[in-house]
């Protein structure tokens, strides 16, 4: 190992912010995106089996194509309001390609200080101007696109569901700007499809803004219980990411039996109208006991410090409940928080015994 990574290892380690690898059993999940129950479902197991195949032999523009994707990615758009679709082995590379390929020098990408790194990279990898705006800020928002002086094409990128801290986008009203100021609206969906809308469709369905979407990029690892992303929109947009999104292009096509249990979720998540409804019945739980908390199913308890934040979390895995701690750089040093995923599968019961062991912890 070099002097320059041990170094960095070190300054990582003495800053109490060192990431290592951990397996933790037999606990009460709180942690995972598994929000609907379906990556451990038998039922979508089943379904999974029943198509199973193997590998994918290359890239999409190689000899990965078939029409088994090209038939799920048309469904999975016409399910969602759009007119194409193009699948990405994962929510990362789906940002990065998109968000890499939608511009260049004379383009301009507004987008909220709280998206994913993901989102970060594929702005850092394109040709856009682009300028952040404070998280969920309409005002310095609207304050950004009046001194944008940009003749090319302007963005406004957001997530529907923020991960750090659980809290939703005022949708409409960036939807109501772009209109103003003549820009096009990109919504990561990765936390809300499955779990939120009509049918699990998402947030941007459920407040009919799927019209004023240039983009959305959905992933199937969370709420769908499988793996892989992709970005819904125009056939334009998505002919412009065949050609030009490199993580698309110089990356081995999904294999057959991912792309199953897709279509196998795509079967099943928009029936469980149960489980979204317990879902919220918990989330109404947890903000009986923080009225100021997230209104969806990611929930944050402040903790001040990455050690203090690190305690508590093994405190309550001592106590049988897995809940993972954010702590910098992964959040703003001095935000570090206990973030809680609840998930259909916990009971009304686990989330009471976690809220009273958060109280002894607190």
């Amino acid at each position: 190992m070099t002097h320059l990574l041990e170094d960095r290892l070190l300054r990582r380690k003495e800053c109490g912010n060192l990431r290592q690898l951990e397996i933790r059993r037999n606990l009460i999940d709180f942690a995972s995106n598994d929000y609907l129950g379906l990556a451990r479902s038998p039922k979508l197991l089943q379904r999974w089996e029943s198509q199973l195949s193997m590998g994918s032999t290359g890239s999409r523009l190689i000899t990965g194509n078939s029409s088994y994707v090209q038939d799920l990615e048309q469904r999975i758009a016409a399910f969602h309001g759009y007119d194409a679709g193009l699948v990405f082995n994962c929510g990362y590379m789906a940002n990065v390609g998109l968000l890499s390929t939608i511009g260049d020098c004379k383009s301009t990408l507004f987008f909220d200080a709280h998206v994913h790194a993901s989102t970060y990279d594929g702005i850092r990898l394109g040709r856009c101007q682009a300028y952040p705006f404070r998280h969920n800020d309409l005002e310095h928002l609207e304050q950004r696109l009046k001194d944008s002086s940009s003749q090319g094409d302007r963005f406004i990128c957001i997530e529907s569901i923020y991960s750090t801290d659980g809290s939703k986008s005022p949708l409409a009203e960036i939807c109501q700007l772009a209109r103003e100021y003549d820009a096009h609206v990109i919504v990561d969906e990765a936390h809300a499809v499955g779990a939120c809308g009509p049918g699990g469709r998402g947030l941007v369905s459920e407040q009919n803004l799927t019209s004023q979407c240039f983009a959305q990029v959905t992933t199937f690892g969370k709420a769908l219980g499988a793996h892989g992303a992709i970005v819904l929109g125009g056939e334009t947009l998505k002919q412009a990411l065949i050609n030009f999104a490199t993580p698309y292009i110089y990356t081995t096509a999904l294999p057959f039996y991912s792309l199953a249990a897709i279509q196998s979720s795509y079967d099943i998540f928009p029936t469980l109208e149960q489980e979204r409804r317990h879902l919220h019945k918990l989330i109404q739980i947890f903000r009986e006991a923080y009225p100021h908390s997230s209104e969806t199913h990611i929930q944050t308890i402040a903790i001040q410090g990455n050690e203090a934040a690190r305690r508590a979390a093994q405190k309550l895995a001592q106590a049988g409940f897995d809940v993972r701690p954010l702590m910098s750089p992964t959040v703003q040093r001095g935000k570090e928080v206990l973030r809680i995923c609840l998930h259909a599968f916990n009971t009304e019961n686990d989330v009471k015994r976690l809220l009273e062991y958060i109280e002894v912890i607190g």
